[in-house]
């Protein structure tokens, strides 16, 4: 069973910067795609980015030049730079991992990113 540790988050004024962590484990299998998803209040969830087991970054639409994500130090551990952030990035940000081996998504509990003034 994958287990997603998220750390970072927070309240930051427009215009600032955060940055969120999660780091997966305990999979008998390949952790094949590591990323973030958020959800703004009545949306539905979206892609912030993803990093593949190769490497291969995506980022949702008009993301890439505010988010960066890179991987961690720990094996299937990703970082998230969020710069100048806006009032609509407001939302919950939740950590996913997939194991194609299985199929199967792992979601983390989800962290509060809350810009405001």
């Amino acid at each position: 069973q994958v287990q997603l540790v998220e750390s970072g988050g927070g309240s930051v004024q427009p215009g600032g910067s955060l940055r969120l962590s999660c780091a997966a484990s305990g999979s008998d299998h390949d952790i094949n795609v590591v990323g973030y998803y958020r959800q703004l209040p009545g949306k539905q969830r979206e892609l912030v980015a993803h990093i593949t087991q190769l490497g291969s970054i995506d980022y949702g639409d008009s993301l890439g030049g505010r988010f960066t994500i890179s991987r961690g130090d720990v094996k299937d551990s990703v970082n998230l730079q969020m710069d100048n952030l806006r009032p609509d990035d407001t939302a919950v940000y939740y950590c996913y991992a997939y194991v194609a081996r299985t199929r199967t998504e792992y979601w983390g509990q989800g962290t509060q990113v809350t810009v405001s003034s």
